[in-house]
């Protein structure tokens, strides 16, 4: 069956010589691999090497078979070109941070039209500013509200937040409650979007320490996520 959809370019792995498998999430269908055979060597056709950056914005025409775990692609056409999001550095840090996460994040081959929209809006955004140090904090804090574990703020003038139970509590109940400047930045996240990002003034340490806390929750409520891989390099480009 062809369909076509836009998607967002999550992973590529080079198969034998001159093929690759390229992961995306994808607008109609959620997350879906594909194999592009010869596209290494291919100089001419609509699979261009260079439309599956990661992170790319493309519409793709796919010839999608229902039970298969991978699907071929008719044609690929970029729908956003980035004005920065590969060439700046430090923008290009967060795009392969970012990326290794949301492959390793999302897995369900199913339609959630809320999420793409919110992750091909805040890159378009990402890409746009000149001011982002803080950008892939609250990109993070905002998509567990699609994975279903968001903070819940009902509470949210205790003095602890429960990581495990994504709960602020009055009283430290476990080892995973955190207080002190990450619950005051939690809290300070928790309350604003990202045209406001740039109030918001922390160092290169504690910008950190409340990633390596927001990775840590993504660990207790995802069975499966395994912390990054390019964490160490991410880390560096931003100390």
């Amino acid at each position: 069956m062809l369909i076509t959809t836009n998607a967002i370019v999550l992973s590529k792995l080079r198969y034998k010589d001159n093929d690759l498998i390229v992961t995306c999430y994808t607008e109609e269908k959620g997350v879906l691999s594909f194999l592009l055979r010869g596209v290494l060597k291919s100089k001419k056709g609509g699979s261009k090497v260079a439309y599956y950056q990661l992170l790319s914005q493309i519409q793709m025409v796919v010839n999608y078979k229902a039970k298969s775990s991978l699907h071929s692609v008719k044609e690929t056409k970029p729908i956003h070109i980035y004005s920065s999001l590969h060439t700046n550095v430090v923008k290009s840090a967060i795009v392969m941070f970012l990326a290794e996460v949301l492959a390793n994040t999302l897995k369900e081959e199913e339609q959630n039209k809320t999420l793409y929209s919110y992750l091909e809006n805040t890159l378009l955004w990402l890409d746009s500013q000149q001011t982002f140090a803080n950008f892939h904090l609250l990109f993070l804090l905002n998509l567990t509200k699609y994975l279903g574990f968001y903070p819940d703020v009902s509470l949210l003038k205790y003095p602890y937040f429960n990581l495990y139970e994504g709960e602020f509590q009055l009283e430290a109940s476990n080892k995973y409650c955190i207080s002190g400047e990450n619950l005051e930045l939690l809290k300070t996240l928790l309350g604003i979007n990202f045209e406001a990002l740039s109030s918001v003034k922390i160092s290169a340490k504690q910008r950190q320490q409340f990633l390596n806390t927001i990775l840590l929750y993504f660990e207790l409520h995802l069975g499966t996520f395994k912390k990054p891989k390019s964490l160490q390099i991410f880390n560096q480009v931003f100390s």
